[in-house]
């Protein structure tokens, strides 16, 4: 295959390190007049537009961006693909919003037609708001699954998704048993689980769906197959975490459900985990599992605050998840303007950089994924962002306002959503031009 090398020239940040770790100033790499050069779908150089331009091979085509930010792709480690036609379903809380709206409408998912149309939709939104790898529930139906991968493959994709397993508490037209929730697993685990840049995750709705039985082989599944991921929910809501502990009577609490099924690891991602306690989010990080933090979904459904200084306290690692369609937007633009607001009302502070940590290393760190993805380093994929300044008019004028970098981000997170992203690149490629 010939070498394909490429260049853009724009301001360039990404995040190094957790600020909460390091400290802000120590946490990211700012390029005022930046390059970064893509060989053959990864970077092979990062730098100075000056110190770099002079060493580039001659006929290498550089693209520039004045008046842009390149950041990273962003990373969604909570969305469900079957709910894209559900967004913004008014007036429940968590448990009567999946009978009124979520059951009926994933039911929708048995025809590979419906599954394949809403996938390439899916996917479209994904890469419209910069999204560049996500963590997907599917539906019960493998169908589900297959589509969505279908479609990720043929743009060579970093996406890693699960066909849910769900055998009790749900109507029967969208349950599934313990056998055939494993047997139909393991097929999607043979067919997709590393084809490209593709993963699998073994995906138990959350414990009130799945008996013990289906909890069991979802932990043998991830024993037998020690590089997939896990995901499920986990402290939504207080009424959930009430059935969760009529359901198992016999169990510590609702973290305790999945540590005894061994659902918990370095590669387990519980969605929200808002009302955790200080002893769960330990034992979380005890075991290398992570959070996704869902702003505009805890918000729209009512579920409360995620602490997140809790989290960092015991450094349990954090992403960022959209949760379509509890949440209300696949930007993560839009959901790190919520997740200012989380911190703000329970009286802490959301740095510009710590939000970018969130939604780019901090998402890959939750997914094991940081050699890969999650910064601009050499060696990496080239999953990345043009961010364009001048995206409306009211962004435009604010940020001639902004005269740093932190404020200029900031602005970017709070007036900035789908139009703000010029263009989306995955593995080198442009997956998406505004």
């Amino acid at each position: 295959m010939p070498l394909t090398r490429k260049a853009y020239r724009a301001a360039i940040l990404h995040s190094i390190a957790d600020p909460a770790e390091v400290g802000i100033e120590a946490s990211y790499e700012y390029f005022e007049d930046g390059l970064l050069v893509v060989e053959n779908g990864r970077i092979s150089a990062l730098g100075h537009a000056s110190e770099l331009l002079a060493g580039l091979p001659a006929g290498v085509q550089v693209e520039h961006f004045p008046d842009a930010l390149i950041t990273p792709g962003f990373i969604d480690t909570h969305i469900h693909l079957p709910q894209t036609g559900m967004v913004g379903a008014y007036g429940e809380q968590l448990l009567d919003w999946l009978n009124t709206y979520t059951f009926p409408c994933e039911s929708q998912f048995a025809d590979p037609d419906h599954a394949n149309e809403v996938a390439d939709i899916f996917i479209k939104e994904l890469l419209r708001n910069g999204t560049t790898t996500a963590l997907v529930f599917g539906s019960v139906h493998p169908q589900s699954v297959n589509a969505f991968f279908a479609a990720a493959e043929k743009l060579d994709l970093r996406m890693i998704a699960g066909k849910v397993m769900m055998d009790r508490n749900a109507p029967d037209y969208l349950t599934d048993t313990a056998e055939s929730g494993y047997q139909e697993s393991k097929a999607l685990i043979e067919r997709w689980h590393g084809k490209g840049r593709l993963h699998y995750a073994v995906t138990p709705r959350f414990a009130p769906t799945s008996t013990p039985e289906q909890l069991t082989l979802a932990g043998q599944l991830l024993t037998e197959y020690p590089d997939l991921y896990m995901q499920t929910h986990i402290s939504e809501n207080l009424q959930e975490i009430q059935w969760v502990k009529e359901l198992f009577p016999e169990r510590k609490g609702y973290l305790d459900v999945y540590d005894h099924y061994q659902l918990l690891g370095e590669r387990s991602v519980f969605a929200h985990g808002v009302h955790l306690c200080d002893d769960e989010c330990a034992r979380l990080a005890e075991t290398g599992s992570a959070v996704a933090f869902c702003p505009t979904s805890n918000f729209f459904l009512g579920s409360g605050l995620f602490n997140l200084p809790m989290a960092e306290k015991h450094k349990l690692n954090v992403g960022l998840g959209t949760d379509v369609g509890g949440g209300t937007s696949f930007s993560l633009l839009q959901t790190l303007n919520e997740a200012y607001k989380v911190m703000q009302l329970q009286g802490a502070r959301l740095s510009p950089f710590k939000s970018l940590y969130l939604a780019t290393l901090g998402g890959a760190r939750a997914l094991r994924l940081e050699d890969k993805i999650g910064t601009l380093h050499p060696g990496t994929d080239a999953d990345f962002l043009v961010l364009d300044y001048h995206a409306t008019p009211l962004l435009s004028y604010r940020l001639k306002q902004a005269n740093s970098i932190a404020e200029t981000l900031f602005v970017l997170m709070t007036l900035g959503d789908d139009r703000t992203v010029l263009q989306t690149f995955a593995a080198g490629q442009q997956v998406h031009q505004r």
